[in-house]
């Protein structure tokens, strides 16, 4: 992978950005997702925020030797604190990250003022897609897209959130996610037969505890059930 040859997730998140946006991709791994989509025109401007020394600095010459300095602004920080108020930024992508940190990222953006919750959010959990989305139900923004796709035997989904106010979603549709329940793709469904294994598994050492936890088997027990609904 480099900056003219994405590896498929990547190009998957790239294809969510809406055109012309002013970008921020947080932890952007040498700006490979900004520097393919500025010189394939998709976008006019864009952050690239890395919070480690290392790959801030790859990031800094990737954008160097594409000569697009003046259109990739490169940034060591935290999360959403590499977003200033004049880059004027209308889409974040943050990929390749557990759901639970993509969610404290998101949060800390809202308490110190980076995030401005008009923002097309573009986001990529490896684990955790149901935390969060529970956040953006809870943060008054919307699913208005989603894809799951396999690369390398690892499964993952891409979750395309806006600010929309009151929405709420069910139980199932933060699990499973709304637009990917009703598609039930070949992926999803690979997915979720994985996952019927891995929660059968969890409930067998859950019943062989010395203190069985009631509420923990009830919780597997209920997710499966969910599951294997699913799957019919």
């Amino acid at each position: 992978m480099n900056e003219q040859v994405l590896s498929l997730r990547l190009k998957k998140v790239g294809e969510k950005v809406p055109q012309g946006a002013r970008l921020a991709d947080i932890g952007s791994d040498h700006a490979y997702l900004p520097t393919f989509l500025t010189i394939n025109g998709k976008i006019s401007y864009a952050v690239a925020g890395e919070v480690v020394k290392g790959p801030y600095e790859s990031a800094k010459k990737q954008v160097a030797k594409n000569l697009l300095s003046e259109k990739i602004i490169v940034r060591l920080a935290n999360g959403l604190a590499a977003i200033h108020d004049e880059d004027q930024v209308d889409a974040i992508t943050i990929a390749g990250m557990g759901g639970t940190l993509i969610r404290q990222i998101l949060e800390n953006g809202i308490k110190q003022g980076q995030l401005k919750k008009n923002e097309t959010l573009i986001l990529q959990p490896n684990i955790g897609e149901r935390t969060l989305r529970e956040w953006l139900m809870l943060n008054g923004y919307g699913i208005v897209d989603e894809e799951i796709l396999e690369e390398n035997d690892k499964i993952y989904e891409i979750i395309v959130a806006k600010p929309v106010g009151n929405v709420h979603y069910t139980e199932q549709e933060l699990l499973f996610g709304p637009f990917l329940l009703q598609e039930k793709n070949e992926t999803f469904i690979k997915k979720w037969q994985r996952e019927v294994k891995s929660k059968e598994r969890v409930l067998g050492d859950l019943m062989k505890a010395h203190v069985v936890p009631r509420s923990k088997v009830a919780e597997v027990k209920e997710q499966l059930s969910w599951i294997q609904e699913v799957l019919v």
